[in-house]
């Protein structure tokens, strides 16, 4: 026979460890092993060896004789009395010292030595349905009403969803008295366990039809193929939804069907960038337009402004127009814009074109070229 391991090492606790440390870690691992809950092979060697092992650590007259002897103070078996084979006489709460059985049942089976494997009787609501639709970018700032296919089931018009011809035709099941489920008992080599399950005759609805409605012969529902109008409000940003209430899957035992979430993806548009409620738009000028100063008609998303672009505006200078942005889908409170300039020197010049602009940089350089003055402050 092999040599059995320390009871301390079983348990995986010190030679010091109190009462309380030995519970905790016999509850831990007699969870962990329980054959009941645990399939593997040796799960129920493991578990016996952990009975073992706290009916004697836990009794302070075994533990002392097995501090000072070890395994020879019960070489005849006489005095541990409840670590004998748990699996010898059925279920019992012997050998558990003041740990309640129930505390490790519970965390499995809901509360006691039963089990549950039963559906829910009551009215279940519906899984919800994800439908994505591309809308342009203008539409997603002034809003707009689309049509979708749909396909959903709706309750019956004439049972609205029971099934049954009239509610005189609904009676509760006699063989589960209306739970929806039926208790059977269980002999396991740790005695005799309650197990729900659904009833067979119900199905798990504890009522049963008698007559079956006319209109849906009984499946208390109509499958619906047609064109949904969704009004997509203005100011909407790509990646939100929009839910319609009860277009999803159809609910159980009565429950409301699911909703519908119809997610909106928005086409770029080929200058306005959306960042939040702000707009961005690149906006190119002459260099004279900016050397000099000018004013422009720049389009938004809500029609033409007209602005100002200041003397001596320089490369990528961003102008801000306020409250020029996307109105907001729940304040209604407009963004800003933001014009990036882009100034564009041109690739073709005249004679006369050139002569002008090589007079400019003659004047110029009498104060020193541009580049001339960073580079004075240029450091290696």
């Amino acid at each position: 026979m092999a040599e059995k391991r320390d009871f301390y090492e079983v348990l995986g606790v010190s030679k010091t460890a109190s009462k309380d440390e030995i519970k905790s870690a016999y509850r831990k691992l007699a969870k962990k092993y329980h054959p009941d809950l645990n399939h593997e092979p040796d799960a129920a060697k493991k578990f016996e060896e952990v009975q073992e092992a706290y009916d004697v650590l836990y009794d302070d007259n075994k533990r002392r004789q097995y501090d000072q002897f070890g395994m020879a103070a019960f070489s005849q078996g006489s005095s541990t009395g409840g670590a004998g084979n748990p699996f010898g006489e059925g279920f019992s709460s012997q050998g558990f010292g003041d740990i309640d059985l129930g505390d490790i049942f519970n965390s499995f089976f809901g509360g006691g030595a039963s089990r549950s494997s039963y559906r829910n009787s009551g009215p279940q609501k519906g899984d919800d349905s994800l439908y994505r639709v591309r809308i342009g970018f203008m539409d997603a700032i002034t809003g707009k009403t689309i049509k979708i296919p749909v396909n959903y089931d709706e309750p019956c018009s004439h049972c609205h969803g029971t099934g049954a011809d009239s509610p005189s035709d609904i009676e509760t099941c006699p063989y589960c008295g209306g739970t929806g489920y039926t208790t059977v008992q269980t002999r396991t080599p740790f005695g005799t366990m309650n197990q729900r399950t659904t009833c067979q005759h119900c199905g798990g609805k504890g009522k049963r039809v008698t007559h079956n409605c006319h209109v849906c012969g009984g499946q208390g529902y109509a499958h619906v193929r047609k064109d949904l109008e969704v009004r997509i409000p203005a100011g909407i940003n790509a990646g939100q939804q929009i839910r319609v209430s009860g277009k999803g899957g159809r609910g159980l035992n009565g429950g409301p069907n699911g909703d519908l979430y119809v997610e909106v993806l928005v086409t770029a548009h080929p200058f306005f960038k959306r960042d939040g409620d702000d707009i961005h738009m690149d906006v190119p000028i002459s260099f004279v337009d900016c050397a000099l100063g000018t004013s422009i008609d720049i389009p938004t998303v809500y029609g033409e402004v007209s602005v100002k672009v200041p003397e001596g505006t320089q490369p990528d200078q961003i102008l801000k127009l306020k409250g020029r942005g996307i109105k907001n889908l729940r304040t209604q409170k407009p963004g800003d814009m933001y014009i990036h300039i882009k100034v564009k020197t041109p690739a073709h010049l005249n004679r006369s074109q050139k002569d002008l602009l090589m007079e400019f940089q003659k004047q110029n350089a009498k104060e020193n070229s541009t580049f001339d003055n960073w580079k004075k402050t240029f450091k290696k």
